[in-house]
């Protein structure tokens, strides 16, 4: 007769649980409002999702630090809780672009909200956890409703840019599924420090089934981080996508991805296996070098942010490889600094928009039609210039002190070439930044095809967000030292 297994609630720690949902029953609950009531104003969807974001931040907020939950899959570690603040605050920003326009064909759909919700929990199931199939489900999860928002855009570039970002997708699930089997096979578990016990214990034999296990699981990220040389289509899904959601994906899948490669590959590197540091610098170099080149000759402002995008992740990238503690509180530094300042910059775009006026056969946003804004709009060039050279990090703007902050910790760990690159490379991104100012205040506006000038088309509650944004990047010049003291505590709290 079978013995039975009885598991006391209390060992469960579902409040581990309970931010992730939050987010999932706003999805149900926007589902089931739409099924008994059809056709109601899209700003109920925006408030309950904001409503929902808000709780949900909230039981962030209130998570004991270094405990485990639901059979140990959940993780709730300093790491774990700073990622998710980042996410859903900048997730909550995006959800306010939504009460700006009518003619963004997804916004009628109360289906994209809850998909968002459900996105946000699959982050956060990512973030949360060092358990290889619950990071697995928690990516699919999200990408899955990221693919669906994609293509409710409803035009061609969108349904291209879903299709190659589903692509790029699904390769990444189908290297990460191998790497997982393999560590599996290897260690007999799928808990990163089981795995990494193991590893330590046996030596890393056989050294070629780690090596594969490895390179496969960093291919799997280097394509969902978008990183050289597996870029190729980001820059594609970038232009495809509406201006507000490409911001969304330059910022929040990203920490997500960043978090579980730090706890992968710092963890490898911790272990002694030095090779996984050199094949990282080299992927680091190449992607803050190669994309900023690429940056350099676009003639779009929309895939000039983009590459720009892929050259700050290298950025971050340089500082997981790195390792110290001084670096991985500046990776969350950096990012949160990076995040209100590269949403404004898209959110620019949205403004820059005028369906009917085309200045340019391939592009939607050339730089040309950013000529003369100045004088057509003072306030919006305003707002631009100060993206830019922001995210271009010249002082005394926060991206200054980010960009600082890791190359110091660079030098202080003796990468004295990585930090010269680093320098180099921040310097040849000011200028393709700063042409777009040279457009906006020096020259003159410009008529499109059509004869149409350069129009704004921008709502309050467009611009609301914009001030928002632009108020975070203007005050986190003052309050850099805090934000650092923010992040090395909970990056402290998870023994990095």
């Amino acid at each position: 007769m079978l013995e039975k297994i009885t598991i006391p609630l209390e060992a469960l720690n579902l409040p581990t649980l309970i931010p992730m949902l939050i987010a999932v029953a706003g999805g149900l609950t926007i589902l089931v409002v739409d099924l008994f009531k059809k056709d109601l104003d899209k700003s109920l969807y925006i408030v309950l999702s904001i409503l929902f974001l808000t709780m949900d931040l909230g039981a962030v907020f209130d998570l004991e630090l270094n405990q485990r939950g639901f059979f140990n899959v959940m993780l709730i570690d300093g790491i774990a809780v700073i990622s998710q603040i980042v996410m859903i605050i900048a997730s909550g920003l995006f959800i306010l672009f939504a009460f700006s326009s009518q003619r963004f064909h997804e916004y009628r759909y109360p289906e994209f909200f809850a998909l968002f919700l459900f996105m946000t929990a699959g982050f956060q199931f990512m973030v949360a956890s060092d358990n290889l199939i619950l990071i697995f489900v928690g990516l699919e999860t999200a990408s899955l409703s990221l693919y669906t928002m994609m293509v409710l855009h409803n035009k061609d570039k969108s349904f291209e840019a879903a299709i190659k970002y589903f692509t790029m997708g699904a390769m990444a699930a189908g290297f990460y599924a191998f790497s997982a089997m393999v560590f599996y096979g290897l260690t007999g578990s799928v808990e990163l420090y089981k795995i990494f016990e193991v590893l330590h214990m046996r030596g890393f034999e056989p050294m070629i089934l780690v090596l594969v296990a490895s390179i496969a699981m960093l291919v799997s990220f280097g394509f969902k981080l978008a990183v050289v040389p597996f870029h190729t289509w980001g820059p594609d899904v970038y232009e495809g996508s509406s201006a507000a959601l490409a911001g969304y994906i330059s910022v929040v899948p990203k920490v997500a991805g960043f978090v579980v490669v730090i706890r992968i590959f710092e963890g490898l590197i911790n272990l002694g296996i030095d090779w996984i540091e050199y094949i990282l610098y080299g992927i680091v170099v190449l992607t803050m070098t190669l994309a900023n080149i690429w940056a350099l000759v676009q003639n779009d402002v929309k895939r000039m942010l983009a590459y720009s995008s892929i050259s700050h992740a290298g950025f971050v990238m340089a500082a997981i490889m790195i390792g110290t503690t001084q670096a991985n509180s500046g990776i969350f530094l950096y990012w949160i600094l990076f995040a209100f300042t590269n949403l404004g910059a898209f959110a620019m775009l949205w403004v820059s928009h005028k369906r009917d006026a085309k200045y340019h056969e391939r592009f939607d946003h050339p730089f040309e039609k950013f000529s003369g804004m100045v004088r057509l709009m003072p306030v919006g060039a305003v707002m631009m210039g100060l993206f830019m050279i922001t995210l271009a990090g010249v002082p005394p703007f926060s991206i200054f002190w980010g960009k600082v902050y890791l190359i110091s910790s660079a030098v202080n760990a003796g990468y004295i070439v990585l930090a010269i690159i680093m320098v180099l490379n921040s310097a040849i991104a000011a200028y393709y930044y700063l042409k777009l100012v040279v457009h906006m205040f020096l020259k003159e506006p410009i008529t499109g095809r059509d004869g149409s000038v350069y129009m704004a088309n921008a709502s309050t509650s467009l611009k609301v967000v914009l001030g928002i944004a632009a108020f975070f990047t203007i005050a986190s010049i003052f309050f850099v030292s805090p934000i650092l003291d923010f992040t090395s505590f909970y990056m402290a709290m998870s023994g990095f």
